[in-house]
Formats: structure tokens, sequence, C-alpha cells
């Protein structure tokens, strides 16, 4: 499917909760549109919407109103495997938390979406992006024997791996040490430009922030656009 100029874009978006307070209003109104290749950094504080704002752009979440396409196709009609089928090979992800699968080894972590969309040479492709993050001499260690910037970069190969359009990036180096993140953010834009990729980036760090083509903060459940 030829990949469409706009890779993510939000229409009329809201998020409503219930919690034990009663009703919470997250997002109102959003607009929002991603170019293919863009860096976009979203700031905002703790609690602002930034990560449920990824989510629904990513199509893990549904919004209450509005409307989300992901690569030109909306979101808005498919079910559950409509929108992980969608994503598969054309969105990876990259979180605070690495998420990677404790039983698999940082190898088999980074072969699994790839044998899951059938990728032909998946192996080769798994073992490219190891090494180009630097670890491919660390292919066969589990997740509890890898440094948390070891698993970061885990993390970064199996988002790259499948050459995705979009790549989503929830505080990628929240959970990291200054100098190990500094490390990660290198990478991150390395491989962004390699692989044409846009990238839409949740932190708070303004240094980390100011490295992307445009900069956005969320308040009070809107965008407004930084200089």
């Amino acid at each position: 499917m030829q990949r469409s100029q706009t890779v993510s874009k939000a229409v009329g978006l809201d998020k409503h909760v219930t919690g034990p307070a009663g009703g919470l209003t997250i997002l109102e109104g959003l607009e929002l549109e991603v170019d293919a290749g863009e860096a976009l950094a979203i700031l905002g504080a703790s609690g602002s919407g930034k990560s449920t704002l990824l989510g629904l752009l990513a199509g893990l979440d549904r919004a209450s109103s509005g409307e989300v396409w992901l690569c030109g196709e909306p979101l808005g009609a498919l079910d559950e495997d409509g929108r992980a089928e969608l994503r598969s090979g054309r969105v990876g992800f990259v979180f605070q938390n690495f998420q990677l699968l404790p039983t698999l080894t940082a190898r088999e972590n980074v072969l699994l979406p790839l044998e899951l969309t059938d990728t032909p040479d998946a192996a080769a492709r798994a073992d490219e992006a190891l090494a180009r993050v630097g670890l491919g001499a660390r292919a066969g260690h589990y997740p509890r024997q890898l440094s948390g910037g070891e698993q970061q970069r885990v993390a970064i190969a199996r988002a790259y791996a499948p050459r995705p359009a979009v790549l989503f990036a929830d505080e990628p180096t929240g959970n990291l040490d200054q100098a190990t993140g500094e490390q990660i953010i290198e990478l991150l834009f390395e491989l962004r430009a390699e692989a044409g990729a846009a990238l839409v980036l949740v932190t708070h760090d303004p240094g980390l922030a100011a490295r992307c083509d445009r900069r956005l903060a969320m308040r009070e459940g809107r965008l407004e656009a930084l200089a």
C-alpha cells in the first residue's frame, strides 16, 4: 500500500473517562497532523494527556469522539484486530519501561513482530537491527541480563526492524540515567534519519524536544504550538 504524505491525523478528538470523582475530560477537540519523515515532540505536565494521545494516534485505544487516521486509513471503522493489522509493519513503538518479553532473548524480542508479519528476511533483519544498536554480541541474552540502556536499545531495534512509516516514543529516556539517555536519543534520531520514518515523541525534556522539527504543548486537553 502506498504511504500517505500524512502518516498520522486526528480531527475533533475527544477522550473522556469516568473515575472515582466522576467524569474527566482528558482530550477535547484536538486536531493534529504528522507528515511523513517529520519529528514531532509533544510536551506537557504529568497527567496532561500526552500518553493518552499517543495511544489514540497509534490505535491502541479508542477516542470518545472524533476520528484518527493512521497511514491514510481511518481507525474508527476498525475493530481491535483490524487496528493491529493496520499497525503491523507500519508502526513502531518505544516505551519508557521497554516492554520486552522477559521469556524471550534480545534477538527473539526483535524477531517476534517480523515473524508475525511473515517478513521473508526476518532473521537477517533482526540480526541487522541488533547490530545497528550495538547489541549483536548480546543477542542471546534475556532482558534480565541486560542493563536498562541495553533493554531500551533492544526496544529500539524491535521498533525499527520492520522499517515503519511512523515511530511513537513515550518518554523513551524516562527510566535511564542522563548519559545513557543521551546515547538513546542519538540512536533514535540516527535511525529515524536512516529509515525516513516520522517520529512522534512524548517527553518532558525540553532539550530532547529541541531536536525535533516541531514542538507542541499539551494544555487542558488541547495542543499548542511552541516556538
